[in-house]
């Protein structure tokens, strides 16, 4: 058996982590089951925005008449729109799975590691043994129990990829990122698209008023239930039939050429069998930290989606970093999941940073602004129809949340998530200058709605 200084596993967010061990000269073992690169790059944020860039473009050009053009899209050539997203990935792909291959300054490991006991893992007829085990093992498309479910061909964020063809129609189970981004391309190249969503609120996440603009933009090119039960899908022809049940409502019943799952993510702590070196998980079976990103087992540490926070891939990253220090290190740094930022890439935009409104009460005494797009010269020349929230707390001025809908809302976000970071409160953008007309003015808007006391 061999031993190892430090084992990683997961190629995604991982790999920084094997950066550093290999920088020490420490004998480093890196397993991954695949894809080389990891859910990011090869089935996720990668090529899923290459696809809603391109919806971006259909629905701007769909909307042009109210700026007085009049515009047609003659075709749609999804060939190319694949192949594109294909060639954004899979070069890169290869390259990495070439290069651990390759290596020579530590063990790379292909397969599903599992542990056997306490620090050893086996992949195939092969045991390792590390003094520090770093796990990024990430998630997966969590299928639910549906009626019929393994008897047909879904997709899901993973084999949605892999269409040769538009789609005449798809029935989306789940209301949540994945499954809008998706609904915002498909709709925009023309299928037509249906969601059945089990919450009452579709991105349930996000602040009730964005959940609702969403769904508003939305309707006016798709079908949207929430609050519905998927209890039974079946093949039927060439087609599926898909049975919601609504509380107190009749069934609905819908036939549709393909069906997208994609009502959430669940761990990969299962396959690794992390009970057998005593890693404590929770009852979604994620991996569970402390804020240092300690397991309970002495010198495993865990981060990225495996322990089922913040599942976006500049989270996973900012962790592997904490966590490789923390290891090294006598002195330990913490994660403030509140910090962490997102975006969700539908039309219009999505942005969050930080707590919503509800959450915010129940520790603080805030203070509430909201501007309008349209409020700001440059939102009124895009005719936008967006907004942005800032949750303030009353007593110091500090950010405690800011949301936004609405064209570039992430990259706009980025300001707000500076001043959280670096614990400013809002004076320090208040007092900068800002370009007019530009839409960064939005969030000096917002901060200058608030009813708070003149200093």
């Amino acid at each position: 058996m061999k031993k190892y200084d430090v084992i990683v596993i997961g190629s995604g967010a991982g790999a920084s982590i094997v950066e550093h061990a290999v920088e020490k000269k420490l004998k480093v073992a890196f397993v991954d089951k695949g894809p080389a690169g990891g859910t990011c790059l090869n089935v996720g944020c990668i090529p899923s925005k290459m696809l809603t860039a391109v919806a971006d473009r259909i629905i701007e050009i769909r909307e042009s008449e109210k700026f007085g053009v009049k515009a047609e899209i003659k075709k749609i050539n999804f060939e190319k729109i694949i192949k594109d997203m294909r060639n954004s990935f899979e070069p890169i792909h290869e390259e990495i799975l070439k290069t651990l291959r390759n290596a020579k300054n530590f063990d790379f490991y292909e397969g599903v590691g599992e542990f056997t006991e306490d620090y050893i893992l086996k992949i195939g007829n092969e045991k390792i043994h590390g003094k520090k085990i770093f796990i990024a093992s990430g998630a997966r498309p969590l299928i639910p129990k549906i009626k019929g479910i393994n008897k047909i061909d879904y997709l899901t964020n993973e084999t949605i990829l892999e269409l040769k063809k538009i789609p005449k129609s798809m029935v989306i189970i789940g209301g949540s990122y994945i499954a809008t981004e998706y609904a915002h391309f498909f709709s925009a190249i023309g299928t037509k698209v249906i969601i059945l969503q089990r919450n009452k609120k579709l991105v349930p996440e996000e602040e009730p008023e964005v959940s609702e603009l969403l769904k508003e933009e939305f309707e006016k090119r798709m079908k949207i239930y929430l609050g519905i039960e998927v209890i039974e899908v079946r093949k039927s022809g060439d087609s599926y039939v898909v049975i919601g049940k609504e509380k107190n409502k009749k069934n609905i019943i819908i036939n549709t050429e393909e069906i997208l799952v994609a009502a959430g993510r669940e761990s990969n702590a299962d396959l690794l069998k992390v009970e057998n070196s005593g890693i404590d998980v929770d009852e979604k079976d994620y991996i569970k930290v402390n804020e240092f990103f300690e397991t309970s087992k002495k010198n495993i540490w865990a981060f990225g989606d495996a322990i089922g926070k913040a599942m976006f891939t500049h989270a996973s990253r900012y962790e592997a970093e904490i966590a490789w220090n923390n290891a090294m290190h006598e002195e330990k740094t913490g994660f403030d999941f509140d910090k962490v930022p997102h975006a969700v890439f539908t039309y219009p935009a999505i942005a969050s940073v930080g707590l919503k409104e509800e959450d915010a009460k129940k520790k603080y005494n805030i203070v509430v602004g909201k501007a309008d797009y349209k409020d700001i010269a440059k939102g009124e020349a895009l005719r936008e129809n967006g907004f942005a929230k800032a949750i303030i707390n009353r007593e110091d001025g500090r950010v405690l949340g800011f949301h936004i809908i609405g064209s570039f809302a992430p990259t706009l976000i980025q300001e707000v998530v500076n001043i959280i970071e670096n614990n400013e409160n809002i004076n320090f953008i208040m007092r900068s200058m800002h370009i007019h007309p530009a839409l960064s003015e939005l969030i000096q808007a917002a901060f200058g709605n608030l009813d708070l006391p003149k200093n």
